[in-house]
């Protein structure tokens, strides 16, 4: 009769599977783009607290701008309560101010980019990681990512000065079961994690024994109760030259 792979469950949905959304403090996001924001002037605003958001490595600052309007966003290191930021063009390349890339100078460690304008920040966001801005091309601006990856974004696109807190977190060691278990219930992780091999062969197709050779490749147009390993493989066997 068989049972269920843990894929199969996933795709069928369900509450055990929902992300634990209604823990999060609120969308962590620059505030609405507009263009006369960026590109003329300056808004200031305060430092009002620093957030925990489970789930999410980097502290999360509550920020609330001059003209009323508040937002989160993921704090860089050195940010304090109280501490006033800039936002807009003519700000001041200063820890925790946010321009967009155009007047960031060359060689400026930044965090919390945008891939588009407006988008509310996309690379670098998850603690201790951050860009740097390469070279200026037109209005396009290179950065190169945390994965030593240079990508080209258009230079309109917002960045926070600075890197992101909370840096080291991955060098403290779990020491035991129980610290991953609670990180996998505020991250929607199925935890513990059974290895298909381990499995008796009606649970799992890899199930039953050793695969000297490992699993065979599955086509992408497989069933999902075949459908699991190396799915599609671009190519097979060793490369040659």
């Amino acid at each position: 009769m068989g049972k269920r792979l843990l894929v199969q469950r996933r795709g069928r949905g369900g509450s055990v599977f929902r992300h634990p959304a209604w823990k999060k403090v609120g969308k962590v996001k620059y505030r609405p783009y507009k263009d006369e924001e960026i590109l003329n002037g300056i808004i200031e605003g305060k430092v009002l607290e620093l957030l925990h958001d489970p789930g999410r490595g980097a502290p999360v600052a509550r920020i609330k701008f001059a003209d009323g309007v508040e937002m989160l966003m993921v704090a860089p290191e050195g940010l304090f309560i109280g501490q006033k930021i800039q936002y807009g063009s003519n700000a001041e390349i200063k820890l925790g101010n946010i321009l967009p890339l155009s007047s960031i100078p060359e060689g400026s460690k930044v965090c919390n980019v945008e891939r588009r304008p407006g988008d509310g920040g996309k690379f670098a966001r998850s603690s201790g990681t951050y860009a740097i801005v390469l070279s200026h091309v037109g209005e396009k601006t290179l950065i190169q990512l945390p994965s030593k990856k240079v990508i080209e974004v258009d230079s309109r696109a917002r960045a926070t000065i600075g890197i992101v807190a909370g840096g080291g977190r991955v060098e403290k060691p779990f020491l035991k079961a129980g610290k991953v278990y609670h990180l996998s219930k505020s991250k929607s992780w199925k935890y513990p994690t059974v290895r298909g091999k381990a499995m008796s062969p009606y649970a799992h197709p890899a199930g039953g024994g050793s695969h000297p050779k490992g699993l065979t490749p599955v086509p992408r147009t497989a069933p999902p109760g075949q459908k699991v390993g190396h799915i599609a493989p671009r190519r097979t066997g060793r490369r040659k030259g």
